[in-house]
């Protein structure tokens, strides 16, 4: 087990960043990979840590993207076409390789994620209940109370005694409740309403809200914002005290969660470290091309064997497929027209 491989880990786990965890479990010779072999591939798609040579690792980084996206790990069979026909297991991701080594490799592969994000706003009964339920669920819980003291919600992992929603972290995959309960309701929301995030609620009764509302649309704030605010709050349960409207707004996000209407909460300085998965243009401008010879995927970015045919650039996993490439390019050409 390499030990800076999780020191990384454990570093970018404390700073919220997500990651893949990546470990070959299964190995047949001849492969560069080694049993036991781990590495951390975080969202970016760069690598620390040894998993395989150049055929390998394009296509376990590719995976492990995908993991971080869509939360779920993956057991990884690398191997020869020929042998991926006589494989099929459930639960394993075939992943057909052609190089020349012949070797196979089965690689686990976790993702590890932040909790997800819930920012309660207020001082109310429902902002203790929140945050307690919302701990019991693994999330973290802040409260933001508006000139309230930095002790007063034990519940929550952390109290912001202004109403400054970037102080607590919010952003576009936070969950922010607006329970001030008449105190200050139409300035809360606003604020909510500023900057986009995953999930709006204010808990209100309907005449309520609907006043709140009209306040903000009166103020200017578009009907599109508006129309996203979940209000009255939470899924209509028949609640009543205030323990049972948390109970009812945990569950609205919960179904809407797995429903993917909603993204998966996190914070903001979570958030951005996770780069493509939030649409950023940077992060989605990884560009990448197929081998020609044995259909593996390149990373243009740091692709070390290329070549120019015909006023096009090939890319290729390896010296092997870009020597097989430039000995008859004509073969491999026909065989990407005519698959």
């Amino acid at each position: 087990m390499n030990r800076q491989v999780l020191e990384l880990a454990r570093e970018l786990a404390e700073r919220g960043e997500p990651f893949a965890f990546a470990t070959v479990v299964w190995r047949r010779s001849p492969s560069s990979g080694k049993e036991g072999s781990t590495a951390v591939i975080r969202a970016d798609g760069t690598v620390r840590g040894w998993l395989g040579g150049a055929c390998a690792e394009p296509t376990v980084v590719r995976e492990a993207r995908t993991a971080i996206a869509e939360g779920t790990p993956r057991l990884l069979f690398l191997g020869t076409p020929e042998e991926l026909e006589g494989q099929e297991r459930q639960g394993v991701v075939r992943v057909p390789i052609a190089c020349q080594s012949e070797g196979a490799l089965e690689v686990y592969v976790e993702p590890v994620l932040p909790k997800p994000h819930l920012v309660v706003i207020g001082r109310s009964p429902a902002v203790d209940t929140l945050a307690g339920l919302a701990g019991a669920l693994g999330w973290e819980a802040v409260v933001v109370d508006d000139g309230g003291a930095e002790d007063a919600h034990p519940s929550a992992d952390r109290i912001v005694t202004t109403l400054d929603l970037k102080e607590a972290g919010a952003g576009p995959r936070s969950f922010v409740v607006v329970a001030t309960q008449g105190h200050y309701d139409e300035d809360a929301l606003e604020r909510a309403l500023a900057e986009p995030h995953a999930y709006v609620a204010l808990i209100a009764s309907k005449k309520r809200a609907e006043s709140v509302l009209g306040y903000l649309r009166d103020r200017g704030v578009s009907e599109e914002s508006l129309a996203s605010v979940h209000a009255p709050a939470g899924l209509d349960l028949g609640a009543v005290s205030h323990e049972e409207i948390a109970v009812a707004i945990l569950a609205e996000i919960v179904k809407e969660r797995a429903a993917g209407e909603i993204a998966s909460g996190m914070r903001e300085d979570h958030a951005h470290h996770e780069g493509h998965l939030l649409g950023d243009p940077a992060a989605d401008a990884r560009h990448e091309e197929i081998d020609p010879v044995c259909g593996m995927t390149v990373d243009v970015a740091t692709a070390r064997h290329l070549t120019p045919h015909q006023g096009r650039t090939y890319y290729f996993c390896s010296a092997g497929c870009r020597t097989t490439f430039e000995q008859d390019p004509a073969r491999f050409l026909s065989a990407i027209e005519n698959p």
